[in-house]
């Protein structure tokens, strides 16, 4: 049988899920592997492979999301990169923009910039901002430059010259020198990457490209001799960040659009399972070993943003709480994340108050649960006790757990610092985490104009499940839905979007009395540029299809709206119409009588499947060497409620008829609270709803 299979690497698990045309599921779960991540995907593969239960042969295709680009950014351990500027604009990189993360700490320092002020070398040359010849390139000075850097040991260069968006026939210039002087050291120039107006947010982007650029097409390029080692001949795609999938040679040469490839494709997942629920609003939940994402779905569709900040921590308030990071001008998921997590370290703080995160306890040592060095209390140690988590083992069986160890940990590092009995803590650590949590289920509802009664949770991630009906009830949700493998979602999502390449070009034009006949020749030139790379992709001429967008602003702000361009009627009209809408919604009001222009085009050239790529319906497949639930359990589910015993049944024991809680739904991946008061049933896509008839509900 054939099956598509999808990686995703997390902080602490590694995740494989196998898809077959019947919609056939395999998993399997493993520790994450740090020092080298594709030790822990092949790891997991060969047991899959060595139960028979699948054959390298049979996989057709493998799409794959990495933190790689983001943990370089993290650790300090990407290229040493070296700059080519404009004479003159040496230090954009340090000016930056005036935003920072925090208004009232005046101990708060920048960011240091990636690249050393020694490495970064300026040119003489100028074009202008219509893309004229101002200055020739000094190419003697540019020579100069480049064994500078050379000399420096650069292990990539970055070229990013004023005005270059406009014409970057210097920045190509220059790449020729280097070839010259300095054969194979990796080049990215900003005409290429991003050839869009505002200098220093083309700089950054064309920075973080080439420190991560190395780094990423290393590891893609052992990956890739690791799955052929194996057996595995199919094609291996990428998990982007705007939630479309691309190949190998791509990634490696634009890895800007892989840092938030993981938590993008459960995004993907839960839009897919928004449409086949007659388009239901969702907020995404997904919480793991390290961080728990949320992001906003309705009739079958997410939102993007147009840039987003690594390196300066979590995002935890979406666009406002900026300025602390690396930015990078690339499409990507609306998500707002925080550091809570399974794997979350619990610590008192020096006025004696409980705090969860964002330091993790990640893979190695793990929780002290786990058994492999951890001593300290973790939000899953805190579940333990708690008996939300199978007490002897997670995985099936495949990871061991020891309850005492937990119980050792809480009582050291929690119960006893704050005079609390056992249980009392551990509940005190899921509801800080929960308010933790809830603030990234904020940042992209209620700070975003969202009532979040109007949604259903959709919770997922190996934790996600656990937490959702407490979390859900403190916002007054009433309504949560577990998706099928909730545990290995995102991996389950990474199969499911179309191949897709983002292009952009700045073309400042006034919205009133714009040439049709300019705009339909720069798109034309955008469409040329997605037809060769889907080309390259494979795909034929009629399995391509061309998304085009527009930024529009008022004549004289600052910001755009990136807006989808109808073909229902003129563009300056229909343009003009979703602006106004568009710019309402998000600030409140809008202007008849102010000029609006056009500042930048997008297109997205997408590359279709031949046949489904999501199944009518899913069959997961129990995991290798997997237990059965076993009966009954006893649970504290808090003050209210007290420690209570509730059953343990697998997904398939929940029918289409509602049950009463407490329940816990145990799977191989992980485990559905379903608390008192609370009833649950099984409805389409062997998805498990849950009502919590205490809450005020969608309305």
């Amino acid at each position: 049988m054939e099956y598509r299979l999808g990686i995703d690497i997390g902080g602490t698990f590694t995740d494989l899920v196998f898809l077959a045309p019947d919609g056939q599921v395999l998993t399997t779960k493993v520790l994450s592997t740090p020092d080298d991540y594709s030790r822990g995907i092949a790891e997991g593969l060969a047991s899959v492979f060595a139960a028979g239960r699948a054959a390298a042969a049979g996989v057709d295709q493998v799409v794959h999301g990495t933190t790689v680009a983001t943990n370089a950014i993290l650790e300090g351990k990407g290229a040493r990169v070296g700059l080519l500027t404009t004479e003159g604009f040496r230090d954009v990189l340090e000016i930056r923009r005036l935003r920072m993360p925090v208004l009232y700490d005046i101990n708060w320092q920048k960011p240091a910039p990636l690249v050393d002020r020694a490495r970064r070398q300026e040119v003489p040359e100028r074009i202008d901002a219509e893309g004229r010849l101002e200055r020739p390139l000094d190419e003697a000075a540019a020579r100069a430059a480049i064994d500078a850097l050379v000399a420096q040991g650069v292990d990539a260069i970055a070229i990013c010259l004023l005005n270059a968006y406009a014409s970057g026939v210097h920045e190509e210039r220059l790449a020729a020198l280097v070839a010259e002087r300095a054969p194979g050291l990796p080049v990215c120039l900003s005409s290429a990457l991003l050839p869009e107006i505002k200098e220093y947010e083309r700089t950054s982007t064309t920075v973080v490209n080439a420190y991560v650029m190395p780094v990423v097409s290393r590891y893609l390029r052992l990956l890739t001799a690791g799955l052929g080692g194996l057996g595995i001949a199919a094609p291996l795609r990428v998990m982007q960040s705007s939630g479309g999938a691309m190949g190998v040679e791509a990634a490696s040469t634009r890895p800007i659009h892989l840092i938030e490839s993981g938590p993008a494709a459960g995004v993907v997942g839960a839009a897919e399972l928004s449409r086949r629920l007659g388009g239901r609003p969702l907020i995404a939940f997904d919480m793991g070993g390290t961080t728990a994402k949320a992001a906003l779905v309705a009739q079958g569709r997410f939102d993007r943003v147009g840039s987003l900040e690594v390196g300066g921590g979590i995002n935890v308030a979406g666009r406002l709480l900026n300025g602390g990071g690396y930015h990078v001008r690339a499409p990507a998921i609306d998500i707002a994340e925080v550091g809570a997590g399974g794997g979350s370290l619990v610590r008192i703080d020096a006025g004696g108050g409980l705090r969860v995160g964002p330091e993790s306890a990640g893979a190695v040592p793990g929780p002290a649960c786990y058994g492999l060095g951890g001593t300290l209390a973790t939000v899953t140690d805190a579940n333990v006790v708690l008996g939300f988590v199978n007490p002897a083992y997670l995985a099936g069986g495949s990871i061991p757990i020891d309850a005492e160890r937990s119980r050792r940990a809480m009582a050291e590092h929690v119960a006893g610092p704050l005079g609390l009995d056992l249980e009392a803590a551990a509940w005190g650590v899921h509801r800080v985490a929960n308010a933790a949590m809830a603030r990234a289920l904020r940042a992209v509802s209620t700070e975003r104009g969202r009532d979040p009664r109007d949604f259903s949770v959709l919770a997922f991630g190996g934790n996600g499940p656990i937490h959702a009906a407490a979390l859900a009830a403190s916002l007054d949700v009433g309504r949560i839905l577990i998706p099928p493998v909730p545990g290995l979602f995102s991996a389950l999502g990474m199969l499911f979007p179309d191949t897709e390449h983002h292009y952009v070009r700045t073309w400042k034009h006034r919205l009133d009395g714009i040439d049709p006949a300019l705009l339909e020749a720069a798109y034309a030139a955008l469409e040329a540029e997605g037809r060769a790379a889907l080309a390259e992709d494979g795909y034929a001429p009629d399995a391509m299809r061309f998304e085009r967008l527009a930024d529009l602003r008022y004549l004289g702000e600052n910001s755009e709206l990136t807006l989808s361009l109808r073909d229902d009627g003129p563009a300056e009209e229909v343009l003009r119409a979703d602006f106004d809408r568009a710019h309402e919604a998000t600030y409140g009001y809008h202007s008849a009588d102010e000029v609006a222009e056009i500042v930048n085009l997008r297109l997205v050239a997408r590359g279709l499947s031949s046949g489904p790529r999501v199944p009518d319906s899913l069959a997961v497949q129990p995991a290798l060497g997997a237990r059965a639930p076993e009966g009954r359990r006893m649970v504290h589910f808090g003050p209210e409620h007290g420690t209570l015993e509730a059953q343990v049944v697998g997904r398939r024991a929940i029918g289409p008829n509602w049950e009463e809680g407490p329940l816990l739904v145990e799977e191989y991946d992980s485990t559905t609270v379903v608390p008192p008061g609370a009833r649950v049933r099984r409805i389409l896509w062997d998805v498990l709803e849950i009502e919590l008839r205490a809450a005020g509900g969608a309305r």
